[in-house]
């Protein structure tokens, strides 16, 4: 039993939720106070480095989600698991839970290596994938903000896949979207805060992609959204520290062998 049964379909659950927590959670970390003294970068940084503006970045993920929600309504439509009377006979939680691992790996899995071709490639770095890092400093909003044919086989493709291989109900992939959504988001969001949950028990976390975004770890940190695992078996893993500035606030300096 879910909040939402009598009210709205598993199906559109799985298609809106994720949109909505996108803006909520984003939307959240926008109406911040400017918190200097736990900023990766320095307000007037963001505001000298980042080369399109919060007006474009925000059409940019509206149309990434366009695409989303179309794709997730098609693909629920078409592996419906309910029976002739319309119900689906949710897996036990265990089942669940193991589901939910298998499309985090996948999703990670094709997210390293379509992420990492994307930057070997120079037409698509400089056709495609280079439109995301026009936010050379990262903020929560921008986290989806890709050129369409990025969103597409990045997000929306790698999606699609992680729900099909891990042979999750809609029911189910509405948490593992929305918690897919929430950590895309939180790594974008270019705060260090104490007590952040995601900070503490993911290694790939806002610093580490932080580095990825600055131009000594373009061709590292590849792996995005859950573990770094491709990163340290492929060798593209760039460690760092985290060192106060004197100005406040601080920075992820990379950590050269």
């Amino acid at each position: 039993m879910v909040f939402w049964e009598g009210y709205v379909s598993d199906e559109a659950m799985g298609t809106f939720a994720p949109i909505v927590v996108y803006w909520l959670y984003a939307g959240f970390y926008q109406l911040l106070p400017t918190l200097d003294n736990y900023r990766l970068h320095t307000k007037k940084e963001e505001e000298l480095k980042n080369s399109v503006p919060l007006s474009s970045v925000v059409k940019g993920v509206l149309l990434q989600q366009l695409v989303q929600a179309t794709v997730a309504q098609a693909l629920f439509l078409l592996t419906s698991k309910a029976n002739a009377s319309g119900i689906t006979i949710q897996p036990s939680i265990p089942v669940q839970i193991v589901q939910i691992a298998v499309a985090m790996f996948v999703m990670d899995t094709w997210q390293y290596f379509v992420h990492r071709y994307m930057h070997q490639n120079k037409f698509l770095y400089r056709h495609v994938h280079s439109q995301h890092h026009r936010l050379v400093v990262p903020y929560a909003i921008g986290a989806l903000y890709n050129h369409p044919l990025e969103g597409l086989l990045l997000d929306t493709l790698g999606g699609a896949i992680s729900f099909l291989v891990s042979g999750m109900t809609a029911r189910t992939a509405v948490i593992f979207f929305c918690f897919a959504v929430v950590k895309t988001v939180d790594d974008h969001c270019g705060l260090w805060l104490p007590g952040n949950i995601l900070h503490i028990i993911f290694q790939n976390n806002s610093a580490y992609h932080d580095i990825h975004h600055q131009l000594q770890g373009l061709k590292y940190n590849y792996s995005q959204p859950f573990f770094p695992i491709w990163d340290k078996l492929l060798g593209t893993y760039m460690p760092y520290n985290l060192v106060k500035r004197p100005e406040g606030g601080l920075e992820a300096r990379p950590v050269k062998d």
